[in-house]
């Protein structure tokens, strides 16, 4: 299938690369507000079509899927219009802002008999796959560690007086969208949708969260959350069971899984070998939804991301962090 991209950031490299290693996805087109920013990533992968104008992409019968990775505040009427045109989404997370954008960008793939995706590697991989199967050797879970702390390059911009916009609200920034959706899928892909959940904030002058911890809480055990863009960790994560535990780092994605034994205290490492893009395996999902039209997996997966954005959206505005999109 022939697609374009939306955005020039490193993310939309990756995709590129990752759809290239698939051999499921042809890139025909980029897109750019910016027309010397798309011609230069265009001229980097020998791509002929460029475009600075949402309805000419809209418009060329060429295309059928597009990629958006641009600013989180715009994700939701770039897809209307896509979706309105014709056009397969595949959208990097977060998705959209909100359950009122959800519902409706929902109801306009099902209208236009088209697909709409979140783009979540984590879920895909093989590795995420083994760890969800292997829930069952730590016994009755009590509790469940999940981390993503990475120090953004642009907080040094933040810290010199400018507002990226990862560290805007106007345009839908902050650490829970950005890195603590990587360990709310997880936990929510691996135990459901959680009973309740509370999200304690390190709030920044620009009216977004720099980190924070969010506690989800679930019949019988406890799961915890730490996120930040302004520090690094180094620590990893852990399902905490009466039978033993798993451990395994990082929640971007997961490379390396270890099981230690309550009893006999012996650890047994069990993870598998991935593609060092893990994001050809979203790419493999959602192009194999769309040329078989698995409406079972797709609805999965549209739950999934619905579950997410739910809990996420009610602990951000619950912590007063309130989005430009929020406001219209």
């Amino acid at each position: 299938m022939n697609y374009a991209t939306i955005g020039t950031s490193m993310i939309t490299e990756r995709f590129i690369e990752a759809a290239a290693e698939s051999g499921r996805l042809k890139l025909k087109a980029i897109y750019s507000r910016d027309l010397e920013k798309a011609t230069r990533l265009a001229n980097q992968y020998e791509v002929k079509l460029v475009f600075n104008q949402l309805e000419k992409l809209a418009n060329c019968e060429e295309i059928e899927v597009v990629y958006i990775a641009s600013p989180n505040s715009i994700h939701y009427e770039q897809a209307i219009f896509l979706m309105e045109h014709g056009k397969h989404i595949i959208c990097e997370k977060p998705m959209f802002t909100g359950m009122k954008e959800w519902e409706t960008a929902f109801e306009t793939a099902r209208k236009n008999d088209v697909f709409l995706f979140e783009a979540m590697r984590t879920i895909h991989a093989p590795n995420f796959k083994l760890l969800k199967d292997s829930l069952g050797r730590v016994g009755q879970i009590r509790n469940v560690n999940l981390q993503y702390m990475k120090y953004s390059s642009r907080y040094d911009q933040y810290l010199d007086g400018e507002i990226p916009n990862i560290f805007s609200a106007k345009f839908a920034g902050g650490a829970l969208v950005d890195l603590g959706i990587y360990p709310l899928y997880m936990a929510i892909a691996l135990f459901g949708e959680p009973e309740s959940s509370v999200y304690v904030p390190v709030m920044l002058k620009s009216g977004v969260d720099g980190g924070g911890t969010l506690v989800l809480q679930y019949n019988d055990f406890v799961c915890t959350i730490v996120c930040s863009k302004i520090t690094d960790s180094y620590g990893s994560n852990e399902i905490l069971g009466e039978k033993g535990n798993i451990i395994f780092p990082g929640s971007g994605t997961v490379e390396k899984i270890e099981y230690i034994d309550r009893e006999t205290k012996v650890c047994e490492p069990f993870s598998v070998e991935q593609a060092n893009n893990d994001m050809v395996y979203e790419i493999e999902t959602f192009t194999g939804i769309i040329q078989t039209g698995d409406e079972e997996r797709y609805l999965e997966l549209t739950n999934l991301s619905g579950q997410v954005l739910k809990v996420m959206e009610e602990a951000r505005k619950a912590s007063g962090i309130v989005f430009g999109p929020d406001k219209s």
